[in-house]
Order: structure tokens, then C-alpha cells, then sequence
């Protein structure tokens, strides 16, 4: 669905768009971006009333963590999240692309990031200059959604606008690692393997899910 046949809710990624699509985050609202594995919904973690919104739009559970996305790793370390060696490592081979780290959050607690490879994420998040909270965007145990038109269907009416990049080129979802200090453990099967993981963090994968 290209040209004038595309619905006033699916933008294409012009710069204007994508400010929009920064306001309408910043503002709390539900924001449906592309990446280079498969479309994600986006909103401020900062806003419980966002958080909320977006666990329902997705049926999702309550306690279910949800990763959150930068333009580059310093916008990581800037937010107060220590990135130790070996998630240096990891962010260096594999950021921005398919990855998704789980860092130690400084708290006690675990915290999971991103960086896309994929140009219209990069330019959004750096308009939007806050790390959102992202999940991909379909229904809780249904498949994720590889084009912006699925991700509407399965998210209206609580999503606010989608920036439509076209299908997503990668199709499956980010390959999920908690960096801890002595190994990695795969909390996500995805693009990345075991192997190439040890071989950049220098650390051994403890477990990994099939």
C-alpha cells in the first residue's frame, strides 16, 4: 500500500513524519516504528499510564519486561546504565543490528536495550532524544508483524500513527543475551548465534533456548 492508496494513519518516513511521530511519543502515546527485524510499538518508560496502555494494546502481562531502544550505545551509558566489558564488546560487533543486551541496571535489577540498524529507527529515536520502552508490535503469542499494515491491524485502536517503511527485511526478532559477569545466557533464539556471541563478548554461553 503505497502512494495516495495509503491510509492517513500509516506515514511514510519523511522527516515531518518522523517528528510526528516523536511528539506523539514524547506526548505518551502509542507509536508503531519500522526496524530491520520486525515492526515494534513504542512508547515513553518513563509513563506508567503509557506502559499500561501499551501492555493492554498488546494483552500482555503485567511483569513482563520490555526492552528499551537507543540510537547508539552512549545514549545507554548516558541514561546511567554501566556497560561493562563485555557488553562493550558485544554492542561493538553486533550494534547497531539484531541484538538485544540485558544489562544490570545499577538497581539490582536487569534492564534489556537495543540499537536498530535500520535508518528510519536511528532518525526517529534521535528526534525523540529518550530511550522508549519498545516491544514488537502484534498481539501477545501471535506472530510479529513484518509490515506496518499488520502491525495496525493487530494494535488499533491504541496505537496513534505507524511509520511505514515497507516490509521488514530481517523477519525474525532480535537475538535476547543477559551479560553477566562471568557468562552469557540466550534468553531469545534469534539472528545471532552462541557462537558468534562468545567469540565477541569472550565469554562463554552458560544456557541458551532452542
Amino acid at each position: 500500500m503505497t502512494g495516495s492508496a495509503r491510509p492517513g494513519f500509516l506515514l511514510p518516513p519523511g522527516p515531518e513524519h518522523i517528528r510526528r511521530a516523536a511528539e506523539a511519543c514524547r506526548a505518551g502515546e502509542l507509536v508503531i516504528v519500522p526496524t530491520e527485524t520486525v515492526y515494534g510499538v513504542a512508547v515513553r518508560a518513563d509513563s506508567p499510564g503509557a506502559l499500561e496502555r501499551l501492555r493492554a494494546a498488546k494483552g500482555r502481562e503485567a511483569g513482563k519486561h520490555l526492552t528499551r531502544m537507543a540510537a547508539e550505545a552512549d545514549a545507554i551509558r548516558a541514561a546511567g546504565i554501566p556497560m561493562e566489558d563485555a557488553a562493550r564488546r558485544l554492542a561493538e560487533a553486533f550494534w547497531p543490528g539484531p541484538l538485544t543486551l540485558v544489562l544490570p541496571d545499577g538497581a539490582g535489577g536487569w534492564e534489556g536495550f537495543r540499537v536498530p540498524d535500520h535508518p528510519v529507527a536511528l532518525a526517529w529515536l534521535r528526534e525523540l532524544e529518550l530511550l522508549p520502552a519498545v516491544t514488537s508490535a502484534n498481539r501477545s503469542g501471535q506472530p510479529p508483524a513484518l509490515t506496518a499494515q499488520d502491525a495496525w491491524a493487530a494494535l488499533e485502536p491504541h496505537a496513534a500513527l505507524a511509520l511505514d517503511a515497507g516490509p521488514s527485511p530481517g523477519g525474525r526478532a532480535s537475538t535476547v543475551v543477559r551479560v553477566g559477569a562471568e557468562a552469557l545466557e540466550i534468553l531469545r533464539a534469534g539472528p545471532i548465534g552462541a557462537e558468534e556471541l562468545e567469540r565477541a563478548a569472550r565469554l562463554p554461553v552458560r544456557s541458551a533456548v532452542s
